[in-house]
């Protein structure tokens, strides 16, 4: 539809005109029947059937509501249509030089012309005047028609479900891990797989080119699957039979040649937050710009004009510069995004286009500007279009052609829309009244809102799905789908034409080198160019990010650069230099890991951008490596700089760019490696255990913590496919070949007084000769490492060889893997236990005598006692901005009273939920002004927790089942004193209100995975219900997203509430007039957060619009005045009614003056009974602090009970790491390279953070964000959240550390002494909960888990850089050794563990290890070194009455510490120090909690 919606431009193709006949009415809904044919329509369109198929000509209809000033004009557009086509067609013939005669247009007159459609002016939009202006400049240009219908048959949808699922816990893991045979059945696709059922069943129907067809179904009906279906995105289901075509193709040969012909708009907003809405809808059309444009404009103009004309329609201009956002990234509002996805979806051109539920979060008047704008689209440009809604309106029902009926996924009728109403009435299906017509025909497939006209009853009307379809297929609407059907069948033999044009269209809106047969419109090196422009504004713009990763860089370079500041050109820094280079490769290959986030959260749009042929995916794994390479290089060459040049390695220009470009391309292979691995697995569960192992034995065989000549014979071959093991042996060889050691007196063996003579003595280096006192790097490396220099540019192949399989792994998998693009959502339950078992049953019993109307209804539990009044006056509100302080509210005054429903409504944009925030005290930045009074009185500390607030995110702890969560709300909520057993009747009370007895015992679960958005919104009522306010409840848009029975029910439930003496105020979209007549008041604000109108609504709205008639406004009298006062007030895209604000009338009104009376009345009033009354409860929370801590610590422990991925993929990680390091180490023996291979055991303990902190810092951000909200309702205080996160943490950790120690220490064959073992397996449990604790610790003082991952490799490498093993102490420079290697926690880790594992153990050198050197002439070995050994030198000599010397450098491993200055006597005092930090831990995490507040609202 980019044809769909340029003006001037032509974005699409002009649907060629068909000889049928039009007659219309002028004003109102003024649908009719002919009384002679019955069904034949009049009003819009009539269907003349010529050589057995015509298309519907293009209405002359007013589609707009019933005023002259309505944003989506039709009627005024079609009055001037022909003179514009004239003007536009001379304007196309001039620029494209054709000959063709033309009217005479004056050349000023042309250029007027298009300056004015370039500035898309403030006036009054008339979309369809845009639109069609293009017609004749497309013919002019020669740009051929585009269009098609669909016709199904037999359309018949299977999947998987109709089993109740039960939600899976920690043991289930188990189960699940070891059930190899099941899994590998699973993978195969023949596994169990549960219950398959159909889903859809023997639809059929018709749509044809220039038709609207409304889907309408109750949420589960099918709508959403049959939406996809006809969208061609079959993924997800297990069978799909019947028949589907486009036109003359069937659905294999359209998703194959003309994919992007069909598409589908999901519910959902998934966007790339830090683009800006500009960039996002410029992206899309760099890859949909067509090959051809009329008016001979350039591709930059096209686009240029194309974004603003979208943005114009929908009244989103303003917003071009602003980032889209998301939920967590504050950018533009929930109704603006969605209208984002709207405009990127008509980008496409696409001829089929289906839209699911697209008005949700939209205001009514938005919503109906929206439904006009497809009308009008529809018209032009003769797509077919399907819609479903959920609250559709009367006058957004009059835009449709044809309408769908669902019910349990089977087609209760299709057929005309105007026609529909009726025939439900003459099945016997009574209207309510104010009921529109979409909402009557839904209620008529629910078997507890439908009624029956008297004489008719489910024995004589239809009552199941199966009979309502009987009913159909006996109707005359069936008859006339049949011959449509037909005649449609027909009518593609015989016009071929139309579909040549079809085919031809398709292909001149390819560019220039694009395959024929490509379904994509750009060619591939194209896709990849603006793929790599928006892949560097998404890099650039995400400032935030990009700060933090270069500070961590700078500043690591600059830790390791002053830690090996110098190295020496000596033995002493052979070892040193090794660590310089492993930790530079490290560092930068591991920066790499985020890519495994983003590959797997960019699932969903890569999945809707390859839907809507935008790009392939190939094309952006290859876009993204090279952007990201540019702005890694740029990064690592800065690091390379700091890190080369303060270390002192090699100063010449080749070694150090070799060194730069290794690590380059050590980056590129590891950050393609974690793609693939993206790209590989259905969930970061299963990727993180992935990597975890393939990291794991990447450090391990990289040849620094074990040489290559001493690893497992078994795991050699992984050094040839290991970035890390190729880029280290490269660096070392690039570092050492150009380097010769001159050897130290500490590596001189023997040295000391009396030994000066070199050819008496030998370097204990590798790569030593004797007598020679200096080594060769080439023989270091080849003897230390097996390393030959010669083999530097192998190895750098290799990685090439590396980058290239990876990234053709990453093109293959990403153009044929498909992870999240469909399949249905699931609900789990929890198994019954005998007390909920009882319950059920009784609910069950409730439900059946409700719906029976057996119930009267008693709500004698739903009585409010509270008289107390809410009043406002002169209320603002500033927000800080760097432009300075914006004002969002605006002098509002107003009240809300017990036992009255209040509705506050406004445009998108108006301030309701600001108001809301505002009002019940969740507003922590800005400045309020005004007054907020209860009773007359400031509000005490117990205003909060004395009122509710169902807030618009439904945000729940998602592993509780919906009677825990309305359970803990009551436990912590209702005051302490009151029982439980009362709390927990109150609770089934509430379950029964809300209609929830089914789902008493369902998980809440995600969006994704769980309740519906329905259902959770009616969870999310219900837990504010739950805690019994005893003074106001507060709703922001309980009823967006639901369908309008749903709503409805929501509704009435709010009238029940109200009518027992609650005081509720409830913001509303899109209300019908059957839901906004049960609201007593409305507060109307326009936008600007200014008041409109507060007072009475009235019966049928009287009181409401008598305010409007009398300042000159007047509502048609079948409009809805939900809809029409927001239009009047100028909400939409049209201008206001009249010609002064709606405000300033207001403020200046009669009604104003009557409410500050009645404000100041009520205060008097409450305030002489409030002085007679008991003092009201002021206890800021209504439980003592040890009852929050029980409850809140049993949630929690259950949360992660039920979290068994959670759980099982931390201890996976633990055994897995332990088990590869223990074989890796197996069974060590007493050499003397065995000592250092033990220390590498016990640095791998070190791992141990990196493992938890990215698991625990998520979970935690996850916690808190729930926190945030109970918080603020007062149920519990910061200390029992941070508390039982702490504790729940604690099971799992005690069981990771027996996972881990067993085969870490085992299998490396440690000291088996008890006091030795159980000393060690304390040091790993303190080091798995300091872990812990330091993860939440981190999470607790950073505002998300996002930021927190930016920490951790920082945190992770000072740890492992300052503990005395990759560098020893006495090397460490002074600087850092005087403070941050004592403050280093993993110090005593490495002490404790090292001493007690090394003291007493004897060395036996290999024969290898063992250092030869000839005695001075007459004395043999023993003599000669005797003064050595009494001056206390370490190691032994194999004999002493030899004169060749063979020396080993150690004699016990006390040797070996002790010049590191450890002590075994300090072990106890270590392991004291290393608790303590968990302690400083636990400090820091709860006055986190307590002081530190990142909701920021």
């Amino acid at each position: 539809m980019v044809d769909t919606l340029s003006k001037e431009l032509g974005l699409g193709q002009p649907a060629q005109q068909y000889g049928a006949t039009t007659d219309h009415a002028s004003q109102g809904d003024t649908r009719q029947y002919d009384e002679k044919e019955p069904g034949a329509i009049r009003d819009r369109e009539t269907f003349a059937v010529e050589k057995h198929y015509e298309r519907p000509r293009i209405s002359t209809d007013s589609y707009g509501l019933q005023r002259t000033t309505s944003g989506v004009n039709v009627e005024q557009a079609e009055r001037d249509f022909a003179e514009l086509s004239r003007e536009l067609s001379a304007i196309s013939r001039r620029v494209s030089r054709t000959q063709s005669k033309v009217s005479h247009v004056r050349a000023r007159d042309v250029e007027k012309a298009i300056s004015s459609s370039d500035e898309i002016s403030d006036d009054v939009f008339d979309l369809e005047t845009t639109l069609r202006g293009a017609r004749e400049a497309d013919d002019a240009a020669g740009i051929k028609p585009k269009y098609i219908g669909v016709v199904w048959e037999n359309l018949t949808v299977r999947g998987i479900g109709g089993v109740k699922n039960f939600v899976k816990v920690f043991p289930d893991a188990f189960v699940d891990f070891f059930n190899v045979p099941g899994t590998i059945m699973s993978i195969l696709g023949i596994g169990k797989k549960g219950r398959e059922f159909n889903i859809l069943q023997d639809f059929r129907g018709v749509a044809k080119p220039g038709e609207m067809v409304l889907v309408l179904g109750r949420p589960g009906s099918g709508c959403t699957t049959f939406l996809k279906v006809l969208a061609n995105q079959r993924y997800g289901y297990t069978g799909i039979d019947g028949e589907v075509l486009y036109g003359p193709f069937d659905a294999a040969t359209f998703e194959k040649l003309y994919r992007g012909e069909a598409v589908y708009n999901q519910e959902d907003d998934v966007h790339h937050p830090t683009l800006t809405v500009g960039q996002t809808l410029g992206f899309a059309l760099d890859t949909k710009t067509p090959g051809k444009r009329p008016l001979g404009l350039s591709k930059a103009e096209f686009k240029d004009r194309v974004i603003r004309l979208l943005l114009k329609m929908f009244n989103i201009e303003h917003t071009i510069n602003t980032i889209v956002g998301n939920p967590f990234m504050r950018g533009v509002s929930g109704g603006e995004r969605k209208r984002v996805s709207i405009a990127e979806m008509m980008v496409t051109r696409a001829t089929v286009c289906c839209w699911d539920n697209s008005t949700r979060g939209l205001d009514a008047s938005t919503a109906l500007d929206y439904a006009k704008s497809l009308r009008i689209m529809t018209n032009i440009y003769q797509t077919t279009t399907f819609v479903s809604l959920y609250q559709a309106s009367e006058n957004i029902y009059s835009q449709f052609d044809k309408v769908m009926v669902i019910d349990k996924g089977r087609q209760v009728f299709f057929g005309p829309a105007k026609e529909a109403r009726a025939y439900f009435e003459g099945l016997g299906f009574l209207e309510k009244p104010r009921q529109t017509t979409p909402d009557y025909l839904t209620g008529c497939t629910d078997e507890y809102e439908r009624e029956y006209k008297p004489g008719r009853s489910p024995e004589n009307a239809p009552s199941t799905a199966d009979s309502f379809v009987d009913a159909f297929n006996k109707s005359v609407f069936a008859e006339r789908l049949e011959k449509e059907m037909a005649d449609y069948r027909e009518s593609i033999q015989h016009e071929k034409q139309v579909y040549d044009d079809f085919v031809a269209a398709h292909r001149e809106a390819k560019r220039k080198h694009t395959p024929k047969n490509s379904v994509y419109s750009v060619p591939f090196h194209l896709q990849i160019w603006a793929l790599m422009r928006r892949q560097f504004l998404i890099k650039w713009q995400d400032k935030f990010s990009l700060v933090v990763s270069w500070i961590t860089s700078i500043t690591i370079a600059i830790i390791v650069g002053t830690v090996w500041l110098h190295q020496p050109k000596t033995s002493a820094g052979a070892f040193t230099r090794g660590g310089v280079l492993f930790m530079a490769l490290l560092f930068n290959a591991f920066q790499a890991f985020s890519e495994l986030a983003s590959t797997m959260l960019g699932r969903p749009i890569v999945n809707k951008h390859r839907a809507y042929t935008f790009h392939r995916p190939s094309a952006l794994w290859l876009a993204q490596i090279v952007v990201d390479l540019a702005f890694a290089s740029v990064q690592i060459f800065v690091f390379s700089v700091i890190v080369y040049f303060m270390t002192g390695l090699v100063r010449t220009p080749g070694a150090f760019f070799t060194f730069v470009l290794i690590i380059i391309t050590g980056y590129l292979s590891m950050t393609l490696f974690f793609r693939t691995i993206g790209c590989l697995c259905p969930d970061f569960d299963y990727a993180i255990k992935f990597a975890a192992v393939i990291i794991t034995l990447f450090v391990i065989t990289s040849g620094y913590i074990i040489q290559y000549q001493s690893q497992q014979v078994w795991m050699r071959w992984i050094f040839y496919v290991n970035t890390l093991g190729l880029g280290f042996a490269a660096m070392m060889m690039n570092e050492f070949m150009r380097l010769t050691m001159r050897c130290t007196a500490e590596s001189l063996i023997p040295s000391g007084p009396g030994y000066n003579n070199i050819d008496h003595q030998v370097c204990t280096l590798p790569g030593s000769q004797a007598g020679a006192v200096e080594v060769s790097g080439n023989a270091y490396v080849k003897q230390g490492f097996s390393y030959d220099p010669a083999d530097l540019w192998r190895n750098f192949g290799i990685i090439v060889v590396l980058i290239a399989f990876f990234l053709f792994t990453n093109v293959i998998l990403g153009e044929t893997v498909k992870y999240g693009a469909g399949g249905r959502t699931v609900t789990y339950f929890t198994k019954e236990n005998n007390e909920r078992k009882a319950l059920n049953e009784k609910l069950q019993e409730r439900k059946r005598r409700r719906q029976t109307k057996q119930d009267a209804g008693d709500s004698s539990e739903l009585n409010i006692t509270s008289k107390s009044v809410l009043t406002w006056e002169n209320l603002t509100y500033d927000v800080p901005t760097p432009a300075g302080q914006l004002r969002l509210l605006k002098d509002i005054f107003g009240y809300v009273r017990p036992g009255q429903l209040t509705a506050l409504m406004g445009a998108s944009g108006a301030g309701k939920t600001t108001l809301l925030d505002v009002l019940a005290s969740r507003k922590n930045i800005g400045v309020i002004g005004g007054d907020i009074l209860v009773d007359g009185q400031k509000p005490g500390v117990g205003f909060q927790r004395g009122t509710s607030y169902a807030e618009q995110l439904d945000v729940h702890e998602s592993t509780q089942t919906v009677r825990e969560a309305l359970r803990f709300s009551a436990d912590l909520r209702q005051p302490y004193e009151v029982p439980r057993e009362q709390k927990y009747a109150y609770v089934e009370e509430v379950l029964c209100l809300l209609e929830l007895e089914n789902l008493a015992d369902a998980i809440i679960g995600s969006p994704e995975s769980g309740l519906s958005v329905e259902e959770r919104k009616r969870v999310t009522i219900g837990v504010e219900l739950a805690a019994k306010p005893q003074l106001l409840l507060f709703l922001d848009e309980p009823t967006s997203g639901l369908d309008s029975q749903s709503a409805f029910n929501i509704v009435r439930f709010l009238r029940k509430l109200s009518a027992s003496g609650q005081a509720i105020l409830c913001t509303i979209h899109q209300p019908n007039s059957a839901l906004f007549e049960n609201f007593d008041r409305l507060l109307l604000l326009q936008r600007g957060g200014e008041t409109v109108y507060f007072g009475d609504i009235g019966k049928d709205a009287h009181v409401l619009l008598g305010y409007f008639h009398k300042h000159g406004a007047d509502c048609p009298p079948n409009a809805n005045p939900a809809e029409w006062m927001l239009d009047a007030i100028g909400a939409g895209i049209a201008a206001r009614i009249g010609d002064r604000d709606w405000g300033d009338i207001w403020r200046e009104s009669d009604e104003l003056a009557t409410v500050k009376a009645e404000i100041i009345d009520m205060k008097a009033k409450r305030q002489r009974e409030v002085a007679g009354e008991p003092k009201l409860d002021e206890r800021e929370y209504a439980s003592p602090l040890w009852h929050q801590i029980k409850v809140v610590s049993n949630r929690t422990h259950l949360a992660f009970w039920r979290s068994p991925n959670y759980g099982f993929t931390r201890l996976f990680n633990h055994v897995a790491i332990a088990l590869l390091s223990g074989l890796a180490f197996l069974q060590l023996d007493d050499s003397r390279s065995s000592l250092q291979y033990r220390v590498f055991v016990i640095f791998q303990v070190t791992i141990i953070p990196a493992l938890i902190l990215a698991q625990v810092e998520p979970m935690y951000d996850l916690s808190r964000l729930i926190f945030y909200r109970e918080s603020a309702a007062k149920a519990y205080s910061q200390f029992p959240f941070a508390f039982a996160m702490v504790c729940a943490e604690m099971p799992y950790s005690l069981l990771c550390t027996v996972g881990f120690f067993v085969p870490i220490y085992y299998l490396p064959g440690f000291n088996s002494n008890s006091s030795r073992a159980g000393y060690q397996f304390f040091m790993v449990l303190i080091t798995e909960l300091f872990s812990v604790t330091l993860g939440q610790m981190v999470a607790a003082i950073t505002p998300s888990s996002f930021i927190s991952s930016l920490i951790n490799p920082f945190i992770v490498i000072v740890f492992a850089l300052f503990c005395g093993v990759t560098i020893p102490k006495p090397q460490i420079p002074g600087f850092w050794r005087a403070w941050l290697y004592q403050l280093d926690p993993f110090t005593r880790l490495v002490s404790g563990m090292v001493t007690t594992e090394l003291h007493d153990r004897r060395v036996v050198c290999t024969s290898s290890e063992l250092n030869s050197f000839p005695s001075l002439p007459g004395q043999d070995c023993g003599e000669y070194m005797s003064n050595f050994f009494e001056r206390g030198g370490p190691g032994y000599i194999v004999s002493n009455v030899t004169d060749t010397c063979r020396y080993c450098a150690y004699k016990i491993g006390d040797q070996f510490y002790e010049p590191l200055q450890l002590s075994f006597n300090d072990r106890w005092r270590d392991l004291g120090i290393f608790a303590a930090f968990i302690a400083s831990n636990l400090i820091l995490l709860f006055l986190a909690s307590r002081y530190l507040n990142f909701n920021r609202r």
